[in-house]
């Protein structure tokens, strides 16, 4: 048996514990779906599972409280799936190994993410919505599907069934914070055309890595190291010393968490070996001591792959005229690309392309843009560029761009499209979500900190956040509906450092029960 199900409360972390065994990552979320669907069914609750694989599950008042105002139980069902570099795991097909830290307090995955945000708020709702003991309003349990990726679920969400007019919106990470707006946002993808071009040379590998990444809006204001910039800044400083070329490039995994890896192939011919070499050393030396505070495990290094100046070649993995004997080729496994190497000569962008890939990476907008005039420490629009890969013929680039400000969000948009467009280059917008604006009448925050401070004896801190939660996208359909975020304490969400409090799970469950009773008197 798990040990989490040993764990309190028992009900929550058996859900959980279920939860992780399904391989949820966004974009790969039709069984976790299916086992929700089930779970109703199981139950006897009315359900509608949407095409997208959004789940609705009804359930009707507690005797004596059907006047009370119907409230929705809220989360997102995917998961930011990631893995350390030793991990062989496959996270399409395979679930989370959860465990629990030593000291009893936490728990995180083994070699993953563990996807607490947001599996533990599903493991939450389900345990009410089976527990038939709990006094409770009409509930409306609204489980999305692709909130990692742009809010793609509650954007898509058929909402004219819904009756709700409260919103438990279980999807924030700081214990007795409860979260009363946010920012809205979109993502926004830059596709520069790059022709090859074919040369002689020696092949590296380069590579950034043992950076801190973290989530894009709730971290962008420490200001750690973006992976994908640093190799921009490598091309503009390097390439003043050293003459070579790229061959591929990919950096970072999803557009909303900070890049903590960069790696390229390059190509320099022979006689410019030492310059290159000492060109990454210099750089090495200056991001280092520069990110010192904030990136103390920060590395940069170039790896020999081989010498095909006379004797290789890499071309597309699908090139027919490559070699089948596996002892002669050089596999080189990129994120959206693979090269083999054999023969004469090495397929690499061409200057121009080279040129242009430099200058968008050194010159589009990244990082904090505008702070909250209205509330300091609070970010109010800013952009991270979280995925730089190959696509086709094509780098693309693909920031998450946020703001409390729906002219700021457009007007950074135009900004990034414009200088992209001058360069010859293109970009696309996809996902966009509206603000959740602040609510000086609320009822259920009044509720909500009257009963934590019930449970704790403390105050909670009500505030908003520099993210996208899906109450802006919710409060959208359901014009008046009165929203609150709340959630569990975790650290390091969308990384393999992600761990969750067991204590804090806890309390925030009896948290959520006692508003629920509250809210039916």
């Amino acid at each position: 048996m798990s040990a989490l199900r040993n764990l309190k409360p028992k009900n929550v972390f058996t859900y959980f514990d279920e939860i992780c065994s399904i391989p949820h990552g966004s974009g790969n979320t039709k069984q976790i779906s299916d086992y929700c669907a089930a779970f109703a069914c199981s139950h006897g609750l009315r359900c509608r599972q949407e095409p997208c694989g959004n789940v609705i599950i009804w359930k009707d008042a507690s005797p004596g409280c059907e006047d009370a105002p119907t409230v929705m139980l809220q989360g997102h069902m995917d998961m930011v799936a990631v893995r350390t570099d030793d991990c062989s795991m496959d996270l399409e097909k395979e679930g989370i190994r959860p465990v629990v830290t030593a000291d009893g307090q936490w728990i995180c995955a083994e070699g993953t993410s563990l996807g607490g945000d947001d599996g533990i708020a599903i493991a939450c709702a389900l345990a009410i919505l089976a527990d038939d003991t709990l006094r409770h309003p009409p509930l409306e349990a609204v489980f999305t599907v692709d909130e990692e990726i742009g809010l793609l679920g509650a954007s898509a969400l058929d909402a004219s069934d819904l009756r709700s007019q409260i919103l438990l919106n279980m999807d924030s990470e700081d214990d007795g914070i409860f979260l009363t707006s946010c920012a809205g946002g979109a993502t926004v993808e830059c596709l520069l055309p790059v022709f090859r071009e074919e040369k002689r040379g020696i092949l590296y590998e380069w590579r950034v890595s043992g950076l801190r990444g973290g989530h894009s809006g709730t971290e962008i204001h420490l200001e750690r190291a973006n992976a994908n910039l640093l190799f921009g800044r490598f091309l503009a400083e390097a390439g003043e010393k050293a003459e070579f070329s790229v061959c591929d490039v990919s950096g970072g995994e999803k557009d909303n968490a900070i890049p903590n890896q960069c790696r390229a192939m390059l190509l320099a011919p022979s006689t410019e070996a030492a310059a290159l070499e000492g060109a990454v050393s210099e750089f090495r030396d200056t991001v280092c001591a520069e990110y010192a505070a904030v990136e103390p495990d920060l590395e940069v290094t170039l790896k020999k792959i081989r010498d095909i100046s006379e004797t290789s070649d890499i071309r597309d993995q699908n090139d027919k005229t490559l070699s089948d004997d596996p002892s002669e080729l050089v596999n080189i496994q990129g994120q959206d690309s693979s090269f083999k190497a054999n023969s004469v000569t090495a397929m690499v962008f061409a200057d121009e392309g080279q040129h242009h890939l430099t200058a968008l990476l050194e010159h589009l907008p990244s990082g904090i843009q505008r702070w909250m005039p209205e509330i300091p420490g609070m970010v109010r629009t800013s952009l991270n560029m979280g995925v730089l890969r190959m696509r086709d013929d094509a780098v693309s680039m693909t920031f998450s761009v946020r703001s409390a400000s729906h002219t700021e969000k457009k007007w950074l948009i135009r900004r990034i499209r414009d200088l992209t467009e001058l360069i010859g280059a293109r970009c696309v917008v996809s996902g966009a979500y509206p603000a959740w604006e602040y609510r000086s009448d609320s009822r259920i925050q009044r509720v909500m900190a009257e009963t934590w401070e019930e449970i704790t004896g403390e105050k909670p801190v009500l505030t908003g956040i520099h993210a996208g939660v899906e109450c802006g996208i919710l409060s959208e359909k359901l014009p008046g509906i009165d929203c609150i975020s709340y959630g569990p304490q975790m650290e390091d969400i969308h990384t393999v450092r992600e761990k969750l409090n067991i204590a804090s799970v806890e309390r925030n469950y009896e948290l959520t029960v006692r508003v629920l009773e509250r809210l039916t008197k």
